[in-house]
């Protein structure tokens, strides 16, 4: 009896679920590896959501370097606040809702204020500091410094279309967004807002201490 011939060139019936088998584990494999990866992956501050009225730029962008003086008559510009997050309110003692906002900004600067965040109230009453003083020692606002620009050119070089204006500016002096209009800086989800964009930048600006970090 001659023996079945046989088509070396065909996998058998028996052996095709094996090398599907086989397949099956490598992919299951691949992605666990995939994974055990993703969640080794080292992952930066999360970002919290800005409130409906603040604007987050798609990117930075570049901001003018106003002039302005201090309480004492000094000359300032935004570039004596680099490396730190600045949130940059421009307001006068005559606009009411300016008015109303202020303590909320100062109570902001007390529970971010520091190192990495300062709140920068910059008025643009012509009567100068003595009229941001006085107005200060009025509501209690116990934090915020006197900045004064005087000839309000600082409306229209940082495109502010009405007061209050509130810019957020990097620690490299670049704007993250804005918010037209007032609002209460103090409330737990602008605080969480602002906190989770200063230690978003600290991470992103950190220096390693030695070389070894760097690898």
């Amino acid at each position: 009896m001659s023996k079945p011939d046989i088509d070396i060139g065909r996998p058998s019936k028996a052996f095709v679920p094996r090398r599907r088998l086989l397949l099956l584990m490598a992919v299951v494999g691949f992605v666990g590896l995939a994974g055990i990866l993703t969640l080794r992956a080292p992952a930066g501050p999360a970002l919290e959501s800005p409130p409906k009225s603040f604007v987050l730029n798609d990117a930075p962008k570049p901001v003018p370097e106003v002039q302005f003086t201090d309480g004492e008559g000094r000359p300032r510009t935004l570039a004596d606040f680099r490396g730190k997050i600045v949130l940059l309110n421009v307001w006068a003692t005559w606009c009411l809702p300016c008015r109303k906002e202020m303590p909320t900004l100062d109570r902001l600067d007390a529970a971010l204020g520091g190192h990495d965040f300062e709140v920068v109230a910059l008025s643009i009453d012509r009567q100068g500091a003595e009229a941001v003083k006085t107005f200060y020692a009025e509501v209690g606002v116990q934090r915020l410094a006197v900045y004064v620009d005087t000839s309000g050119q600082a409306l229209s070089a940082l495109a502010a279309l009405g007061l209050p204006t509130t810019i957020l500016i990097d620690a490299e002096g670049r704007e993250l967004g804005r918010l037209m209009g007032p609002a209460e800086w103090d409330a737990p989800d602008m605080v969480a807002f602002l906190k989770s964009i200063i230690e978003r930048e600290g991470e992103r600006t950190a220096v390693p201490e030695n070389k070894e970090d760097a690898l």
